[in-house]
């Protein structure tokens, strides 16, 4: 398996290099597998979507800001959590981040213990939305094996429709409608409608 330790790790973008540095320090020593970059640029290029990791990065750097970097993270449908590091004039920006999905922001000098529960905070974050992930990667999977005749009969059950009146929507006939959904049963591994209904809409966030 993964040789990753299972805290999860810390992406630092920043091109202070003594603020790597130090976060490198500080996070590593709390068992955190830390990597750092020195521009947004750089750590787009080498920026690992299926890693369970969280990303700390400045707000104003040269090249691509932290700002922009978030809005390409955004286009890119990216779950990964982000704080960021502003300075004393920053946190009016700093908030329009968090109302574009930011998990939060720290202010330099860092405060130890605020910046760890921070991470730990993210990382649970980024733990939950990669579960979600691989759970709607398996379902597309799943899904994936139905000819889209079966697909049409699937989205049909799941809207409550009869086999009678499937049959009529699609002009075939009821034994037709009856076949495809023993296949779609058998190919999705569902023993009744409910875990049929289950797979199709795939997992509700209501138990969180």
């Amino acid at each position: 398996m993964s040789l990753i330790p299972k805290k999860g790790t810390v992406y630092v973008v920043d091109d202070d290099e003594a603020v790597r540095d130090s976060l490198q320090w500080l996070l590593e020593g709390k068992d955190y597998r830390v990597r750092c970059f020195d521009s947004a640029e750089t750590f787009l290029a080498r920026y690992d979507p299926r890693e369970i990791a969280c990303l700390i990065v400045d707000i104003r750097m040269g090249g691509m800001t932290g700002l922009e970097l978030q809005d390409r993270l955004i286009e890119r449908k990216s779950p990964l959590p982000i704080v960021f590091i502003t300075g004393h004039g920053d946190v009016p920006m700093a908030v329009d981040t968090m109302k574009k999905g930011a998990l939060d922001f720290i202010q330099k000098p860092f405060n130890e213990e605020a910046l760890t529960s921070l991470v730990e905070r993210m990382l649970e974050h980024a733990r939950d939305a990669f579960t979600g992930h691989q759970q709607a990667a398996s379902r597309d999977a799943l899904l994936s094996k139905l000819t889209s005749r079966e697909a049409q009969v699937l989205e049909r059950i799941v809207a409550g429709r009869l086999n009678k009146q499937i049959a009529d929507d699609l002009g075939i006939s009821i034994k037709t409608v009856e076949a495809h959904r023993a296949n779609i049963m058998e190919k999705l591994g569902a023993n009744t409608v409910a875990d049929l209904i289950k797979i199709a809409i795939g997992p509700t966030t209501a138990s969180a």
